[in-house]
């Protein structure tokens, strides 16, 4: 046996098996990191070109990293043990549109048409915005990030359609515009911010009242950033009201064996 600190992909590895032993079952946000994390639909292949259309045609707050096959919940391309159906610390299992149960565990529930989609995740470029001084507010604090259904609507396709969901993480106007520069390079992590300053110019009224997540502190002298969010699909599955639907839980992603710095595009 090896002393010593543990590698990456054995602290990834490590942490799914926590999660597949409901360990942890909390936010993902600040671990693993350097590792890439993704949000999670998992849903019938009869939907599943749809849904797939949707992601392309919304690429920055549905940027696809992987793909399951039909039936299948490995996610090799991801991660070795990567398991669908127990390595999500919390699942929502939506039913004709309507949040039905939340649980740790959707082994029972997996068909064998079912697929798998995992996005990427702001979550990625939080060590990037770390290792230049810009630590995410929710990372300081210890809280999950605070997430926001936007006015800024997406491009329906199909029975898919909704507005964008945001993560809103609060900067000085001097660190925000480095905190542009700094995301830009991940375009697979939902890139550079959709907006930032004035909330309500995107339908956002009140930053102390997330629809998903914690309320952070912003301080004298702080502006809102907002990016794109992976939880935008949960809208959409909402709206095209399939038989059912499986997502993460907002905040709590799949850790997976990549990383961080394979997104950046410079």
């Amino acid at each position: 046996m090896t002393n010593g600190p543990l590698t990456l992909m054995q602290q990834t590895s490590a942490l799914r098996q926590a999660i597949r032993n409901q360990e942890h079952t909390g936010p993902t946000s600040g671990l693993a990191t350097g590792a890439m994390q993704g949000n999670v639909v998992i849903l019938p292949k009869e939907y599943a070109d749809e849904f797939l259309m949707f992601c392309h045609l919304n690429p920055v707050p549905c940027p696809l990293i992987g793909v399951s096959a039909v039936g299948d919940y490995r996610m090799p391309m991801l991660g070795e043990d990567v398991d669908m159906r127990t390595d999500i610390p919390e699942y929502y299992v939506y039913r004709n549109g309507e949040e039905a149960e939340r649980c740790y565990d959707i082994s029972s529930l997996w068909q064998d048409d079912m697929v798998a989609f995992v996005l990427g995740c702001s979550f990625s470029f939080e060590n990037a915005l770390s290792q230049v001084g810009l630590t995410p507010r929710n990372i300081e604090e210890d809280v999950n990030v605070s997430m926001f259904e936007s006015s800024i609507p997406t491009k329906p396709a199909g029975r898919f359609y909704g507005n964008t969901v945001v993560t809103m993480r609060p900067y000085t106007p001097k660190d925000a515009i480095r905190a542009i520069q700094v995301t830009t390079r991940f375009p697979k992590a939902h890139g550079a911010p959709l907006h930032f300053g004035d909330p309500s110019s995107i339908g956002i009224n009140d930053l102390a009242i997330p629809d998903f997540g914690d309320p952070v502190s912003v301080k004298e002298g702080e502006v809102p950033v907002f990016w794109a969010c992976g939880v935008t699909p949960q809208l959409a599955i909402k709206n095209a009201k399939l038989p059912i639907c499986i997502t993460h839980a907002p905040g709590k992603m799949l850790v997976t064996d990549l990383l961080d710095a394979d997104l950046a595009v410079f």
